[in-house]
Order: structure tokens, then C-alpha cells, then sequence
């Protein structure tokens, strides 16, 4: 009964315009697969690539943050698509060392937030506490932290406010801030871009008022969110 869980975290790891077939690095396969993908079979076999890359990083390089960030996403992307508990938790604690190794790690408190507030909206928040330990509260720290140490960036306060909006369609004024804030925020990597004209997409909506709409466009907007469930 592991019915869609999982993880919003990838939104805050990875995006690239380019096409899959151009894709190397373990983050632009993972950025293709999560939010330029609409099949599940193709999705899976970008993650499984993007595993097997990040795996070849560290054998020779043991300890790399971004392969070891890039492996526990993969993993957490795995979770979501085949409804593993294994690999939920197994992601899960890649993103705790990771955080507790560099406190003030902006992309590792994200994911962290996007681990629990995504099973949570997936699964209801008692099932996601009973099976696999996610707790909103959790969620919530972690991304005020992320929003914090990211705030010269436009990714974290667009991530931020599509989660918000998505958590609570009726905290329309938060949700509109952080959008704000990303659409007036420098956007110095294609994460942060992507992020931005997130932000600016449902801005409409939030300035509107309408925050079940801007809830939609938010889901959407996500990673898988182009793939139908």
C-alpha cells in the first residue's frame, strides 16, 4: 500500500535544458527524466543511468558531494515512481549525512523539505508518518532553512513557494511572497531559471487570490509532474 510516495525533493536538485541524449552528468539525466519526461519506462531507465553514473563518480572518488547528492536523489526519484520504502529511506538518510556534514547546505535542507512535505501531500500525513516516518514539521524546517541560506537565488523561494501553495491552497500571501521574491531574484544557474519561470507561472493566480489554481499549476510544475499517474 506504498500508493504514490514521495519526494518533491528533486525539484531542488536538478534542472537542464538539455535533451536526454545530450545528458551526462548524473544531475542533467535526472533534470530530464524529472521534468522533461512524460513516459515512467523512459524516466526509470534515466534514473537507473543516472545511478550507474553517479556510482563510476565514486569509485574514483569517494565522498564527492555531488555524486553522492545526485545518487541519493536518483534513489528518492526511484522511490516515487515504483512506491519503494526501501529506497524512500534509503534517500533519506543520503540527505541527512549530507546536511549534517555542511549545516548550511541550501540544496541539501531543500531536499530534505521536499522529502517529507511530498510524501506528506502524496500519502496524508498519518500514513506518511506510520510508513516511512515523514513529519511535517520536519518539512517545514527544512525548508525555511533552505529558503534562508538560498535567499540571493531564485530556486529556493520559487521551490518554496509552489510547495507552500500545494501544502495549503489557502496561504495564498506566503506562497505569493516567495514567488515574488524568485521572480525578482538572480537566476545565475538553468535550476534557478527553471525555478523563476515557475514562479512567474503561478503568479498569476496567486495575485488573483486563487490559490487552488496556482495549488494546480504548482503540481504541474514538479518533478513528474508531466507524467500521468
Amino acid at each position: 500500500m506504498y500508493h504514490r510516495t514521495m519526494i518533491a525533493m528533486g525539484a531542488a536538485t536538478a534542472v537542464l535544458a538539455a535533451p536526454a541524449a545530450l545528458a551526462e552528468t548524473p544531475r542533467e539525466l535526472l533534470t530530464t527524466a524529472a521534468f522533461q519526461t512524460a513516459d515512467k519506462k523512459k524516466a526509470l531507465s534515466l534514473i537507473a543511468q543516472a545511478i550507474a553514473a553517479s556510482d563510476r563518480i565514486l569509485a574514483t572518488r569517494p565522498g564527492d558531494r555531488e555524486a553522492t547528492l545526485q545518487r541519493g536523489v536518483a534513489i528518492g526519484y526511484r522511490a516515487k515512481l515504483t512506491r519503494s520504502r526501501t529506497d524512500a529511506r534509503t534517500s533519506q538518510e543520503v540527505f541527512k549525512r549530507l546536511a549534517a556534514q555542511n549545516p548550511r547546505d541550501a540544496e541539501a535542507q531543500m531536499v530534505i523539505a521536499g522529502w517529507h512535505l511530498d510524501a506528506i501531500d502524496q500519502l496524508g500525513g498519518l500514513v506518511a508518518r506510520t510508513m516511512i516516518g515523514a513529519k511535517a514539521d520536519a518539512g517545514e524546517a527544512a525548508l525555511n532553512r533552505a529558503v534562508a541560506l538560498g535567499n540571493d537565488r531564485a530556486f529556493y523561494p520559487g521551490l518554496a513557494a509552489m510547495m507552500r501553495i500545494r501544502k495549503d491552497p489557502g496561504d495564498v500571501a506566503q506562497a505569493r511572497r516567495l514567488a515574488e521574491a524568485a521572480a525578482a531574484a538572480a537566476a545565475p544557474t538553468p535550476l534557478d531559471a527553471q525555478m523563476k519561470r515557475a514562479a512567474l507561472a503561478i503568479l498569476p493566480a496567486l495575485r488573483a487570490n486563487d490559490g487552488k489554481t496556482a495549488a494546480r499549476q504548482s503540481r504541474k510544475l514538479m518533478p513528474f509532474g508531466k507524467i500521468a499517474d
